[in-house]
Formats: C-alpha cells, structure tokens, sequence
C-alpha cells in the first residue's frame, strides 16, 4: 500500500531540468516537508497548490532523497500533451505510466538507423553498478584524453531501471549535460526521461553509437541502488547482464568496480560483493576489468582488491584484469562539475571508490584512441 497525505505548497526550492523542489505543509501533519514534483508528469506545482503527495519511502527513511513524491495537483490539473508520435509506455500500469517516443519505435526519426542495427563496432562501454560512479568515469575519460592530446570525447549515458525511473531525479544528469560532459542520456526499459528513450538497453546501446554518436558510453542504473543483504538480491546484478549486452552486440564492454576503504560492512570493503556476483557469476562474456592501483595511505586496499579481483580473471567469463595507475586522477576528480557522494560519503571520505571508477573511464578511452 501508498501512504497518501494532502498537502498545501509553501514554498518553492530549487529546480533542475525535470524537477522541481517544494516545502509542503501536510493536512494534520507535519509542515514544510520536502517534496519533490515532476513537472512533465503532474505539472508545475504553485505556493498555496493544494496537492496529493506520496509519503511511504520518506516514511521508512528509504532511498528516496528525504522527499515526499508529488502524484497529482487535483485543483490544477496540467493540460492534456499534444498530439504526437510515440507509444511506447514507461513505468506500465502504474497510475503514472507515461507514453514517450521511443528512439527505436516506427514513428522515430531514427526507426530505420536501428530497425536492422546489429554492430557496435566495438565501441567501448563501461559498465557500472551504481550511478554515483558516473562523473568519475566521465572525468577519467576527460583526463586521459587530454594527457594524450585528443580531443574531449563524445560521450553518452544509458540509463538503466535498477534504481530511479525517472532521470530528472538525478541532479548528476542535468548537471553532465549542462557542462557538456556527457552529450546525450539514453533512458531504457522502465527508465524514462531522458534525451532519448530506448526498450532495451541493447537499442540504448545502439542509439548511444548510431545516433548520439558516442565516442564511449557509460551504462548503470539511475540513483537509488535497491539491496537486501543477500547474494543475489541486488539491482546491481544488470550490471553483469549489460557486460553480456555489449558483447552480444560487438561492442568492448569494460567493468567498473565497485570499491570502498570507508564501508562498514565486509561484504563491501575493497571490491563489493556486487561487482564480485554482477562480474563473476552474471556476466557470461568477457570484459576488460579496471583494476585501480592504489599507493600511499591507499595501498593496504590496494592489495586486498587485487587478491579480490583474481576472482573475476578465473570467472567462467574469463576477464582481463588490466591494472590502471591512478596518479592524477584526484584533482580531476575534485574538479568535476558535480559534487561526488557515493553511499552518503564523498570524494575526501571515500576516494578510492571515485578511483576505482576513474581508473575505468581512463582505459575506455585509451581503447577509443585505439592504445
């Protein structure tokens, strides 16, 4: 079950393309509470709005941001969406599902590039469990290109399901965009809101080569990593699936692991059990593993992860472990146009995560420039 709450707007926050924040006072509740509204799905919310807001995440202190969701303004209800192309339905049968065009759909300017697609023509793909691993992928990218000479790379974001539907909830997204890192976001599955929509992440990952025109592409899931402690039961597992997506398709699927020296708990100290499952028992074709080389006060880790990723180089995948120095990768990190947070800790608290994933950005460029 939905806990519903009927709240007034108090106060406008901030905004970043695709969401709006609000302080919401709740009827025979709490007042000034953080909402969040999507405004291409309920509309624009206005002080003294009456409106319907979902609280059950926020309720259970859940992964939602600390936000009550905004489902309707009852009182205002947004106009009805032109006419259009695209039937392609996201977040199905939900009392939010929404109809988008897809990138890969008949009515697409892009239908007939994809309709017989089959090649990446081996594009390199990173592919990473968690979303926060984005900008530092992205900033090893940048930093290698231009200890090189190259030109910046083009790059592209396939969004996957794992976590948010929506990528306007990502202020990472609109913030890559907006400085140019990354030139296009692919949403797929049920993930909508991106600059394109795909059905799966085997068009994302063809729309990224064919019509953004990508020179690498970064694949994980949106923020709000889903886990239960177990095995198995971890959004993080469609990291391995999108390994063997890129394989099935021709393109050079790196592995982004997932690393900590800060995380309390076992399981995910040095590589997490994620990547170690996701890589070594999902990912059925091989992959070229980022292996961060640590020195100084991180060298200790460094040589647990290097025992940890042995495990994944006798995977029946059969990976390459290529070991990737992380000389330079701090400032670039330091320098990048998002603040960095994995986990609720960031760059100074936890730096090797933030490395780890430099490091694979750093050789999917060196295998974009063919060294």
């Amino acid at each position: 079950m939905i806990n519903w709450r009927d709240g007034v707007v108090r106060s406008l926050g901030r905004s970043w393309p695709g969401s709006l924040e609000l302080e919401v006072d709740i009827e025979g509740g709490p007042s000034g509470i953080r909402a969040l509204a999507y405004p291409e799905l309920v509309g624009s919310p206005e002080v003294g709005d009456r409106v319907i807001v979902t609280t059950s995440a926020l309720t259970r202190g859940l992964g939602t941001g600390g936000y009550a969701l905004v489902a309707a303004l009852p009182d205002r209800l947004p106009p009805d969406p032109p006419a259009g192309p695209g039937h392609i339905v996201k977040a199905r049968y939900t009392p939010l599902q929404t109809m988008v065009l897809g990138v890969d759909e008949q009515e697409s300017a892009h239908h007939e590039l994809l309709r017989d697609a089959d090649d990446l023509a081996g594009l390199p793909v990173v592919v990473a469990d968690l979303h926060s691993a984005l900008p530092a992928i992205v900033a090893g990218a940048r930093l290698e290109a231009a200890r090189a000479g190259l030109v910046t790379p083009r790059v592209a974001y396939v969004m996957t399901d794992g976590g948010a539907l929506p990528a306007w909830f990502s202020r990472t997204i609109g913030a890559l965009r907006e400085s140019g890192w990354v030139s296009a976001t692919i949403t797929v599955g049920q993930s909508f809101g991106g600059d394109f929509e795909a059905v799966t992440v085997h068009t994302g990952l063809l729309a990224a080569a064919l019509v953004v025109e990508a020179d690498l592409v970064v694949v994980a899931q949106g923020p709000g990593n889903l886990g239960t402690g177990t095995r198995w039961g971890f959004s993080g597992v469609s990291a391995g699936e999108a390994v063997n997506a890129t394989a099935v398709l021709g393109g050079r699927p790196v592995a982004s692991l997932r690393v900590s020296g800060s995380d309390a708990r076992e399981r995910h100290l040095g590589i997490s059990h994620h990547s170690l499952t996701a890589y070594g028992r999902v990912a059925l074709a091989p992959a070229d593993v980022a292996v961060p080389v640590f020195d100084g006060d991180l060298a200790p880790l460094g040589a647990r992860v290097d025992e940890q990723a042995a495990l994944l180089e006798t995977a029946p995948a059969g990976h390459r472990l290529v070991r990737i120095g992380t000389e330079g990768l701090l400032p670039a990190l330091a320098a990048t146009p998002v603040r960095l947070s994995t986990m609720g800790r960031g760059l100074e608290e936890d730096p090797a995560s933030f490395l780890a994933a430099g490091a694979a950005g750093v050789h999917a460029l060196r295998m974009a420039a063919g060294s």
